[in-house]
């Protein structure tokens, strides 16, 4: 069967994040830059909930890019950061190696900027085998162009384009898997925009859930006036 009609699962998967650092985040204009930062981190929580194995990459640290987002970091605290000169990070045989490690054939691929840092490694990736599922938000270009532009190259190559609500969902699949289901639901109440709110409804008004710290007290009518 073609993986393009297969779902992955955590057992099967692994996710890469490329140069999320401060100088290469300057350069983002394909997204909000505080929701790319967000999505990141989200699915980078999901994926260590998951046990899905991740490799984390910096192009220059010291002497361009700077330190890879402290929001990213402190979910993988203590694991080694592949540091690299290379702008494709195939190229480089820690990467190559780290990938390897993991013994997964699907790749679940984030990074900046897409048009290099991701589209050139995913290319290469898909000639080795590898499967790639490109979470375009979770992926930042220097302009709007630039980011259509390496997504069609991308995909017209072999690669999937995904979303982070998506992603991570694929990994849950089945309601009636209670593993990581309220791990999970903390995690989307927390950062998962208009979805984690539906989340936090549901658990509060209609499952009379107590409302979490990060829920507004209600004022009640009588009172506001």
């Amino acid at each position: 069967m073609s993986h393009y009609h297969q779902l992955y699962t955590p057992q099967d998967s692994a996710i890469v994040f490329i140069d999320h650092q401060p100088q290469m985040t300057f350069g983002v204009a394909s997204i909000d830059r505080a929701t790319m930062i967000n999505n990141v981190t989200l699915l980078a929580k999901v994926a260590k909930e998951f046990g899905v194995p991740a490799v984390l990459t910096a192009v220059e640290t010291e002497s361009f890019s700077g330190y890879i987002w402290p929001q990213l970091l402190d979910v993988f605290p203590g694991q080694p950061v592949v540091e690299r000169t290379s702008m494709n990070a195939w190229d480089d045989a820690g990467f190559r190696a780290a990938v390897e490690a993991t013994g997964k054939k699907n790749i679940l691929m984030t990074g900046l900027w897409t048009e290099v840092c991701v589209t050139w490694p995913t290319l290469e990736m898909l000639d080795a085998g590898y499967h790639i599922y490109v979470v375009e938000d979770c992926c930042g270009a220097t302009s709007p162009a630039a980011q259509d532009a390496a997504l069609s190259r991308m995909v017209q190559a072999g690669a999937i384009r995904l979303t982070t609500i998506a992603a991570l969902l694929e990994w849950q699949r089945d309601w009636a898997k209670r593993e990581h289901y309220n791990a999970l639901m903390n995690l989307l109440k927390q950062q998962g925009g208009a979805y984690g709110s539906g989340v936090e409804y549901a658990y509060t008004m209609v499952h009379h859930a107590p409302q979490s710290a990060q829920t507004p007290q209600v004022v009640p009518e009588k009172a506001a006036h």
